[in-house]
């Protein structure tokens, strides 16, 4: 790639992740080498059973500890944080990989996983060759103010509203 940029993929609506994924899906198809490290996330989604498809050009880590975070963070999920910042980093500077997607990375800011300046550090090393996607809630402005692209998801209505909980292939 010639020039990668950074997007950020924001908001309190849903998609983020999907947005991120469908990113990699076509960065994929034009034979792009794709790194996606997922912060909070542990377990099966029909995500990951669909990007085995491509793993010859999609790699995706879990980092997360498989529990939901409620307040303070335990250190286990410091410490599965540090990791995923240290695959990103090894992954954006490697010289493998065109397009680099740091899933949840809003959220793990907002639960004090990481720092802004964590991302802030990713982005000075990101060569001008990746393109670098953040999602998640609440990505911090210091790091929107270094994004080329943002996109906020905005919740206009959800059927989450009426007891519909996430459904396979769907939400999961």
């Amino acid at each position: 790639m010639e020039k990668g940029y950074i997007q950020v993929y924001t908001g309190n609506g849903k998609g983020k992740t999907t947005a991120a994924l469908g990113l990699a899906l076509r960065a994929a198809g034009a034979g792009l080498q794709v790194y996606i490290a997922q912060f909070l996330k542990q377990g099966c989604y029909s995500e990951l059973d669909a990007l085995k498809r491509f793993s010859d050009v999609i790699t995706i880590e879990q980092f997360g500890t498989g529990r939901y975070i409620r307040g303070e963070p335990e250190p286990a999920d410091v410490e599965a944080a540090k990791r995923c910042m240290a695959a990103i980093k090894g992954a954006v500077t490697s010289g493998k990989y065109d397009v680099v997607i740091m899933d949840e990375a809003g959220v793990a800011e907002h639960f004090k996983l990481i720092k802004a300046r964590d991302v802030l550090e990713v982005i000075e090393m990101k060569p001008d060759t990746v393109e670098l996607v953040i999602t998640g809630r609440g990505v911090s402005e210091a790091v929107m103010a270094r994004a080329d692209l943002i996109t906020e998801m905005k919740p206009i209505k959800h059927y989450y509203e009426d007891g519909v909980l996430a459904r396979p292939g769907i939400e999961s």
